[in-house]
């Protein structure tokens, strides 16, 4: 104990005993949604799932995956897995991502903190540039946010600003890149009668330029880099409003693929490039796609491309994009505490953690469930296993991705006797129903289906105890809906819905470790992931923190 009587020992609960295998399986991207074409899920056979859903409402039920639930402003934000694994291993509701930069903003804190004053050093003679993904999407930025950082660095002094966009169509529409140019030059043009020299120096679509993860394909970082930094890029354009358009025109052009370009001035010299003694802030809120290019701005050792320059800059990211690794620096806003995570006091009460994923999703069963913290509590008892993802192509083209790979090794962590919890993510539900392919998805429902499978079949062997459910939707609805639910046309085609859904998902417990009498209650009707860690932590014989969000179950005697 230390001096404040803080503890880890957690109680016991008094009716669940110790010492059951327990596997806790998330789905990513699954969501509960009604039936029709357009729900992948549904049209895929899963019949491991569907037997799950027989247990309701004991043993199966809905919980919430997105808004409040998971710490983001409003109902309206749909999940990501980033706040869904938080939630699920923190146990407790945190604000999140655009939340966190929302108070910030509108409590002026953005503006007095380390990070902004650091960046303000530059105002004077160098630029501020701010990079990041245009849009109103609220996944990985949004536009209002830049627009406030516009205005408060243009009340504070700065004399040259520099954007360099990223287009969207993915979080939202296909086309929305047009509009969001025009709202961003009408706000310069206001700053330019202000007689600051405002402008976009250069863009390109986001999963073609600057906003790679997990370094899966560094040529994409390379492309942003060329364009913002050297002002390089194989288009040229004198506005950024007819470069999206032009580059729209081409045929298949989609706004999450536009190519490279940057804007030049009369003599062809592009008017922003990122030189030495210059600002720069990736106002993205959202971790994942920003992490590549932070270390290319800020890593004085770096042999992922060539950069050609490394200009001394003062670089700023909107958060903190990585705590393990401190990336970056320096940051306009601070990441919300994530302390006394379930993961962690689990280790503390002896329990045996194995967790495993693929490359795309091994950081949130991990990184992400343990509130934003690398590495091991106690690597004694836990061991994190990550599968290489299939890189250098669409998931779309490999839809069964690792499902079966991840859970032979969760199969085999299970039969071993060595770990108390099994943990792992299924990434395919998300992945593919990220390409907007819906055959493509449909196999990739399947082949998650068929991992659950394993897993539950290991855990009948053992007398253990399973929790499957999942971290936000996508999967079960992919197409675009008007307000009353029907699908969006567009010259006469249905619209394709490839990002995360406000749909809740499924929780599901079972095996022949649970004990008789253990069922979900009905007084938690709002409950929604942060309940999840609760749960667990009561199917593994203990009682939760009292700060936690309460269980989803209760034992009646039978």
């Amino acid at each position: 104990m230390g001096s404040s009587g803080f503890s880890w020992k957690l109680p016991d609960h008094p009716k669940l005993p110790k010492g059951k295998t327990i596997a806790v399986i998330v789905l990513d991207g699954w969501g509960e949604a009604n039936p029709n074409e357009y729900n992948c899920i549904h049209n895929a056979e899963t019949p491991t799932m569907d037997s799950l859903k027989k247990g309701a409402p004991e043993h199966w039920r809905l919980v919430r995956a997105h808004g409040k639930a998971v710490g983001l402003p409003t109902e309206d934000d749909m999940g990501n897995s980033e706040v869904g694994h938080n939630a699920l291993g923190a146990g407790r509701i945190f604000a999140q991502g655009a939340k966190l930069v929302d108070l910030a903003l509108e409590s002026g804190k953005i503006f007095e903190g380390d990070g902004f004053n650091y960046i303000k050093e530059s105002f004077e003679t160098g630029t501020l540039h701010l990079i990041g993904l245009l849009s109103d999407g609220g996944v990985h930025s949004r536009l209002d946010q830049v627009q406030l950082l516009l205005k408060g660095a243009s009340e504070r002094g700065v004399k040259r600003i520099r954007l360099h966009i990223l287009t969207d169509g993915r979080d939202v529409l296909d086309g929305s890149s047009v509009g969001f140019v025009e709202t961003l030059e009408n706000d310069l043009a206001k700053l330019r009668e202000k007689g600051i020299d405002a402008k976009i120096a250069s863009g390109g679509g986001r999963m073609n330029v600057t906003m790679d993860r997990y370094e899966n394909d560094w040529s994409v970082v390379k492309r942003g880099w060329d364009a913002q930094v050297l002002g390089e890029a194989p288009f040229k354009f004198t506005s950024a409003l007819e470069a999206v358009k032009t580059l729209r025109a081409a045929p298949k052009a989609n706004d999450q693929y536009l190519p490279p370009f940057v804007i030049v001035d009369e003599s062809g010299k592009s008017v922003g490039p990122i030189v030495d003694g210059d600002a720069v802030v990736t106002f993205n809120f959202r971790a994942d796609r920003m992490t590549m290019l932070a270390k290319a701005l800020e890593y004085e050792k770096f042999d992922n491309f060539d950069r050609v320059r490394f200009p001394k800059i003062r670089y700023a990211g909107m958060l903190e994009y990585d705590g393990e690794l401190k990336l970056p620096r320096h940051y306009l806003v601070s990441p919300p505490e994530i302390d006394r995570t379930s993961g962690e006091y689990l280790v503390h009460n002896g329990v045996r953690t194995f967790a495993c994923s693929e490359t795309v999703k091994f950081g949130h069963v991990t990184f992400f469930w343990n509130g934003n913290r690398s590495g091991y509590f106690n690597a004694d008892l836990e061991q994190y296993v990550e599968i290489p993802s299939d890189s250098g192509i669409t998931f779309n083209e490999q839809p069964k991705m690792k499902a079966v790979e991840i859970a032979e090794k969760a199969k085999e962590a299970i039969l071993s006797g060595k770990f108390d919890q099994i943990r792992v993510n299924l990434p395919n539900g998300d992945m593919v129903g990220h390409t907007g392919d819906i055959e493509a998805t449909i196999v990739a429902c399947k082949a998650a289906d068929e991992a659950v499978k394993i897993i539950l079949d290991a855990i009948q062997q053992v007398g253990g105890i399973y929790v499957v459910t999942a971290d936000h939707g996508n999967a079960e609805d992919m197409v675009k809906r008007d307000k009353a639910g029907k699908p969006l046309l567009k010259d006469g085609k249905v619209q394709i819905l490839t990002s995360h859904t406000l749909e809740p998902v499924p929780i599901a417990i079972g095996g022949p470790g649970l004990a008789p009498g253990v069922r979900f209650r009905n007084d938690v009707p709002t409950g929604g992931l942060a309940n999840v860690a609760a749960t667990v932590m009561n199917l593994h014989g203990f009682e939760a923190p009292s700060d936690y969000e309460t269980t989803l179950i209760e034992v009646v005697d039978k």
